[in-house]
């Protein structure tokens, strides 16, 4: 079950991507994520208060009361999140969604990574072999960028697209760890909440700065609230195959990141971006690369 419930998160994040993508063309980023915040919030605000009346006493949608050690393992998780999040969002307003979904599919490799290092796990043979296809397809992406002027050496928007991969895979780490101890919904519920309150003081202090451009245009677009609904259902499917005991961080992760296939169909077909041979063949590999790391942690 866990397995399709990853597979679930993959199409739903595919929608995310779009969607963000969509909604910062020509946006303010700081806008835009505070509003994707606030809409999570708004989604999850009700089940703990219904929680908390006793009109939800049990079942997947409950949120149990917990202790202030539950909480602060949560405020810094917002503060991985809100990080990973504010790297992404400046990278994929500036780059094209077909350069910038490739790469976050990489975040399987890191996390397996951090699996080898922080924890001790061994790669097999077929899990190198994921790895090294999926570093050298991160390699021939940086080619294919080049023909768009995008070069990844010297790109500053490539190092924030990268720095959203390495703290997402961070987050996937420490989303294992939390989902040992804490149910799936008072961690989805709780962490928007906190990092609504963390974006919301980023927001205002620097509205306050007299080095922020206030000019800076928002338009409203409907494509903005659609951010946080497929955001939410998808971190669901997520949470919840995270919180089965048989499932594996490894293999949950790569799944996710089959997002990318979704991102990079709208991409083509709807936002009409160059190069798009060159690029499927990279993703093709990133694809050849993540189904090794699948077969190698059956």
């Amino acid at each position: 079950m866990w397995v399709v419930l990853a597979f679930a998160s993959a199409v739903l994040l595919g929608c995310y991507d779009f969607f963000k993508k969509v909604s910062l063309k020509e946006n303010s980023v700081l806008a835009v994520l505070f509003l994707n915040t606030l809409f999570s919030t708004i989604i999850f605000s009700p089940f703990i208060l219904l929680s908390h009346s006793g009109y939800i006493a049990e079942g997947i949608l409950y949120v149990p009361s917990m202790g202030a050690e539950a909480h602060m393992l949560l405020v810094l998780k917002a503060v991985i999140v809100l990080g990973s999040w504010l790297c992404g969002y400046i990278g994929i307003k500036h780059l094209p969604i077909t350069i910038v979904s490739p790469i976050q599919a990489t975040r399987p490799v890191i996390v397996l990574l951090g699996a080898l290092l922080i924890f001790g796990e061994q790669l097999n043979l077929f899990q190198w072999i994921g790895v090294i296809i999926a570093l050298f397809s991160f390699f021939l992406l940086s080619r294919s960028g080049k023909r768009e002027g995008i070069n990844f050496a010297h790109n500053r928007w490539v190092f924030f697209v990268i720095m959203a991969a390495l703290l997402g895979a961070v987050s996937a780490l420490y989303d294992k760890y939390l989902m040992r101890t804490l149910q799936p919904m008072f961690v989805q519920s709780w962490f928007n909440l906190y990092q609504c309150l963390l974006m919301g003081l980023i927001v205002t202090v620097m509205n306050l700065s007299s080095s922020v451009q206030r000019s800076r245009r928002f338009i409203w677009r409907w494509s903005i609230p659609l951010i946080s609904i497929f955001l939410a259902f998808a971190d669901f499917c997520y949470f919840s195959a995270l919180a089965q005991e048989e499932s594996l961080i490894a293999v949950v992760s790569m799944i996710r990141r089959g997002s990318v296939v979704v991102a990079f169909a709208f991409g083509a077909l709807l936002l009409h971006e160059k190069n798009l041979k060159s690029k499927a063949v990279d993703l093709l590999l990133i694809l050849i690369g993540l189904f090794f790391l699948y077969l190698g942690s059956k």
